[in-house]
């Protein structure tokens, strides 16, 4: 087990990875951006490490010997200690089996081999911030639990603690109609220092008077009714509501029946708040994350598997056409091996952003399936729709005239394209229509690339 500390990290970090050389790679990369690293080579050493020192966040392979990652993540899952640690899968499997596998078992996110660096610390900053959050929200809600247990108790004890009390507290009685019995208004009983500065009254100008009802319809007209349940129905009530007061904006109150009129504690929560909405920005993002490709900004092959299962089953209901576009950039690897890399990343970035020019419709996808290869799904579309799209695509990326020398086709960037058109059956697995296009994907590039071809079903 290797560790390297820092006084000023973003957090722990602990590796498990059987290869030394990931590792030793991972690390110092990690290292070089301020976090603190643990690593080790196998899941036994993992769990036996954890229970010395428990890491912020785990990144853990799949594939290792004695104990591979899924019995690591699901042991961590079992522990009642070492269950909220988030676990990160990163592997060179990228089959949809493992990855479900992976969150199935507890994993949090899933990074494939090879990663970008810049990828894996946006899913590392993005759970060690929820991680953060979710601790803050942990204590918060501690807190206001501490803070109502007090309320539940006798009438004396909340008189003796009034005037030390953050929170704002009152109790108040009700003020019915003579003749119907019906509550009418509120008289303040007892007003702590929070409260009378929230009405800009001292306590004495308060207790005694009818000033409830006027002052809860500036914040919420509906309110009042509410209250009158609590008294009528004995049925307790909490709730946060908005309301301008200084530097706060979030309150939250909790109010009981008290005799004939309830008792109530309002807290400032604009802290809390403030977190809620961090954290649902923070999985916001996680999810844009989760469903974009790294590399073109475009869907990834988990988004179009995830859309393309859907469309099957809606389109089943109502029996309309579903058609598959594959297609593939001429001799790629040749144009890597040209222009370099970096040219090849730019080239596949280009051709995303034709891709989604052309599919412009909001129930189209374009993804990138995988390497130089990318797909387009297109609802309610028939074969000729599809052939039309296909020949739109094929036009655009021409367009671009982006030189590629090392082509055996033309001196341009092409692309191969293979079409299947079917209406979804249940009965069917939705590969089946990923097998048609590939097949045709095959026979456009038989026939000399830089076509399309539409299967036809022998």
């Amino acid at each position: 087990m290797t560790t390297t500390d820092s006084s000023n990290n973003k957090g722990s970090i602990l590796l498990v990875d059987d290869l030394p050389d990931n590792l030793q790679l991972l690390s110092e990369l990690l290292i070089q951006l301020d976090y603190t690293i643990r690593s080790v080579t196998s899941g036994k050493m993992a769990l036996k490490t954890l229970h010395v020192k428990e890491p912020d966040l785990i990144l853990l392979d799949i594939k290792m010997p004695e104990m591979d990652g899924y019995q690591v993540c699901a042991a961590l899952k079992a522990d009642a200690k070492l269950r909220n640690i988030p676990v990160i899968f990163i592997s060179a499997l990228d089959d949809k089996i493992d990855k479900v596998k992976a969150f199935s078992c507890g994993g949090v996110d899933y990074i494939t081999k090879p990663f970008e660096i810049e990828e894996v610390v946006a899913r590392i900053e993005n759970q060690l911030t929820i991680q953060r959050q979710k601790n803050a929200l942990q204590q918060e809600v501690k807190k206001r639990q501490e803070t109502e247990e007090v309320l539940y108790q006798s009438r004396a004890l909340l008189a003796s603690v009034l005037n030390s009390a953050l929170d704002g507290i009152a109790a108040l009685q009700a003020v019915r109609n003579s003749q119907t019995g019906e509550i009418e208004d509120f008289r303040c009983l007892v007003v702590n220092p929070v409260i009378a500065r929230a009405f800009n009254h001292s306590r004495e100008e308060l207790i005694g008077k009818l000033v409830f009802k006027k002052f809860i319809h500036r914040i919420n007209t509906e309110l009042f009714q509410r209250f009158v349940s609590i008294v009528e129905t004995g049925e307790s009530f909490e709730e946060d509501f908005y309301y301008v007061y200084g530097d706060s904006l979030w309150f939250h109150f909790v109010a009981v029946k008290l005799g004939d009129g309830f008792a109530i504690t309002v807290r400032d929560i604009t802290s809390r708040k403030q977190m809620e909405l961090d954290l649902q920005a923070a999985n916001h993002e996680l999810q844009i994350l989760a469903n974009l490709d790294g590399l073109t900004k475009i869907a990834n092959r988990r988004c179009f598997d995830d859309f393309l299962a859907q469309e099957w089953r809606r389109l089943h209901r109502s029996q309309h056409a579903l058609s598959l576009l594959m297609l593939d950039v001429d001799y790629f690897k040749l144009y890597n091996d040209s222009y370099g890399h970096q040219e090849g990343d730019d080239c596949l970035i280009q051709i995303a952003q034709a891709l989604q020019d052309v599919v412009c419709r909001p129930a189209d996808l374009a993804a990138r399936y995988g390497g130089e290869e990318f797909v387009v799904i297109l609802p309610e579309t028939n074969q000729a729709g599809a052939m039309v799209i296909a020949q739109a695509i094929r036009d655009k990326i021409s367009a671009l005239a982006m030189p590629h020398r090392a082509s055996r086709v033309k001196d341009i960037v092409t692309v191969s394209i293979g079409v299947a058109c079917m209406v979804p059956n249940l009965d069917l697995a939705p590969d089946v229509l990923i097998k048609q296009a590939d097949i045709a994907l095959y026979e456009a590039k038989h026939q000399g690339r830089n076509q399309f071809v539409v299967f036809q079903a022998q």
